[in-house]
């Protein structure tokens, strides 16, 4: 959540009903597809690669020969073998493709650590964060020529303390890099769901009854804008709330339907392309993968030059 997030946050909430009525907001914090390419090994094994390696990574291997491409993707076997026994397990796997695809993660909360550090100890303080984040607008108070939108900054700071202090799990009011990376990503951590959900529901639920009805939830996708006719994907939305979304089928959604609704747990997209690659890679089918099984199929997992596969491997001091 950096300045810029924060200028782009209150565009989006004060001009809200600016935007494009044909445009769908998506608020689902679901595990995301692993690529947004075609899942069809039959076609190709790009989608694998990009679930291996995470999207951007998975570019840097067009331009090796199949024996570079091996000797990169074996380094990479003993990293994702955590326990050092010789094997790849359907839990290593799945834990490494998380590891790749959430590193866009880890690399947003490298650009932003260095600007909240003020003291360079290490540590990012709540002090610190509110001081760059909102230092210029805390002291406008009467002078502010623009009331309205000091009101707005005042709220948003209020709600990034009360986030900040669910981060901080000791209470410290000071944030370690995990606690920071939760801070910033809430979505990607079990214990922030919660407030997850309290800030969509703020967000939504505009006449502040405590549950989503249903004009509330079409209202935050879509803007009628004068519009009689409403696009085809928002009559499936109003569909969706009524046969999926309202479970209890009282006409709204409480804190719990609300969760299951942008939080979905049922289907782990990560630990289904673990147990693809182990069952397309495992020889001897003892449910584990070895060095030899996986550098065999590298045009599954990365590809070469040789391949129209493209796509693969990490640079291998990256990870």
């Amino acid at each position: 959540m950096d300045k810029h997030y924060l200028l782009l946050s209150l565009t989006l909430w004060a001009l809200c009903a600016l935007c494009k009525p044909t445009e769908k907001k998506d608020r689902i914090h679901h595990d995301p597809q692993l690529s947004d390419k075609v899942h069809d090994d039959s076609q190709s094994f790009d989608y694998d690669h990009d679930a291996f390696l995470g999207a951007e990574e998975a570019k840097t291997f067009d331009q090796l020969t199949p024996e570079e491409s091996k000797e990169r993707l074996g380094i990479i076997v003993s990293k994702i073998d955590l326990d050092k026994d010789g094997f790849v397990t359907e839990g290593e796997l799945t834990a490494w493709i998380k590891k790749a695809q959430r590193k866009y993660v880890y690399d947003n909360v490298e650009r932003q650590w260095q600007e909240f550090d003020m003291n360079q100890d290490g540590l990012i303080s709540w002090e610190e964060y509110r001081n760059v984040t909102y230092g210029t607008y805390l002291g406008k108070g009467a002078d502010d020529p623009d009331p309205d939108n000091s009101f707005n900054y005042k709220q948003m700071m209020v709600r990034d303390e009360r986030r900040f202090k669910m981060a901080d799990k000791d209470g410290d009011l000071i944030a370690t890099k995990d606690e920071f990376t939760a801070f910033l990503h809430p979505e990607e951590y079990d214990y922030m769901k919660d407030i997850v959900v309290l800030e969509t529901m703020e967000d939504i639920d505009k006449n502040a009854d405590g549950v989503i009805d249903l004009e509330e939830y079409i209202g935050d996708m879509y803007n009628h804008d004068g519009d009689a006719d409403e696009p085809e994907w928002v009559k499936t939305e109003r569909e969706q709330f009524v046969e999926f979304r309202d479970k209890n089928r009282d006409g709204k959604m409480d804190k719990e339907e609300t969760k299951d609704w942008i939080l979905p747990s049922d289907y782990d997209h990560a630990e289904a392309e673990a147990r693809h690659l182990v069952y397309e890679s495992d020889q001897n089918k003892d449910g584990k993968l070895t060095r030899e099984e996986i550098v065999d199929k590298y045009d599954l997992f990365v590809g070469s030059q040789a391949t129209d596969f493209g796509e693969a491997l990490v640079r291998h001091d990256e990870f």
